[in-house]
């Protein structure tokens, strides 16, 4: 089951067998339905109050699914000036500069605090991310709010897969803590991944070309990190959707990301792993981090070894 959940969630099966909650809202409780299938996607209630979500809910959505959520705020994540009316917008730009400059991406919590103060999410209402369809955007906003411990989801497909704008919570009201760490998917610094290289495996989502070296992306140096497994971010998407669990499963045991050590995952910059994080929790992978600096960071030190 997934190591990083919240404390409430009692894993109860293997990996195989994943126990799935169906929650039903009705007059502000959520009954419960409770159902066990082989090989699908990780999807735990785990509890429920009337003033707070906590649950761990599934990472990928439909657009179908989200009349299950519960209380829910859209949070879109634009490539450029666009504004779809009716929800938060995400303010990505500033957010990938200010990671870039920290050890993690993630160790300033004053500006992380106010930045997500003032989308206004909490845990009084599941975030849906979604953006133009690149599904890494997306991936990028899931992967930092679920570190901080909010609840959060991505929709797949996008925007275009949103066939209406359902009713949303108002804004949060009450203080926020965030909590670092308190995610189902876990973040590694490259001091970290260095020391434990041997221990884990690696997730490169780049192109093959930046694999192979040949496309540096601006970066002093080419190639991969020791032992790392690739699978292209791309080849992880049909069209603008990520593909079934059962199928990235597949992809992820022939590149030899069985998971029978801790999975990290990597692109240049952050967002194609984040996509490749989720790709994995999809699959039933129990133990995944994500390496947000990714190569740009571990070839700007020559102590880090490239192959």
């Amino acid at each position: 089951m997934l190591s990083r959940m919240m404390q409430d969630v009692q894993p109860h099966q293997p990996r195989q067998k994943i126990m799935m909650f169906h929650a039903f809202r009705h007059a502000g409780h959520c009954p419960l339905s409770l159902s066990t299938t082989d090989n699908a996607s990780p999807t735990f209630l785990v509890k429920d109050t009337r003033a707070k979500v906590t649950m761990n809910i599934p990472p990928l959505v439909t657009a179908a699914d989200i009349a299950t959520l519960g209380p829910l705020r859209l949070v879109y994540v634009p490539t450029g000036n666009e504004q779809p009316e009716g929800m938060i917008r995400v303010p990505i730009n500033d957010w990938i500069e200010r990671a870039k400059e920290t050890q993690s991406g993630f160790d300033d919590l004053v500006f992380w605090q106010r930045e997500i103060d003032a989308l206004g999410v909490g845990s009084h209402a599941v975030s849906v991310v979604l953006d133009d369809g690149r599904m890494t955007e997306a991936a990028r906003v899931w992967f930092i709010l679920q570190y901080f411990g909010l609840p959060v989801v991505v929709l797949n497909g996008g925007l275009a897969a949103l066939d209406r704008t359902p009713h949303q919570a108002p804004g949060r009201t009450e203080p926020l803590t965030l909590k670092p760490g308190s995610g189902m998917v876990g973040l590694k610094n490259r001091v970290g991944l260095k020391a434990e290289l041997q221990k884990i495996q690696v997730f490169d989502a780049r192109s093959a070309a930046e694999f192979r070296g040949e496309d540096l992306k601006g970066n002093a140096r080419g190639g991969h990190l020791p032992g790392a497994a690739h699978l292209s971010h791309d080849a992880l998407l049909d069209g603008t959707h990520l593909r079934p669990a059962a199928e990235i499963a597949g992809m992820l045991d022939a590149a030899g990301l069985d998971g029978s050590r801790p999975i990290v995952s990597h692109c240049n910059g952050g967002g194609r792993a984040a996509l490749a994080a989720l790709a994995a929790v999809l699959a039933g992978r129990d133990d995944v981090h994500v390496y947000y600096l990714s190569f740009a960071d571990w070839a700007a030190d020559e102590s880090c070894s490239i192959v």
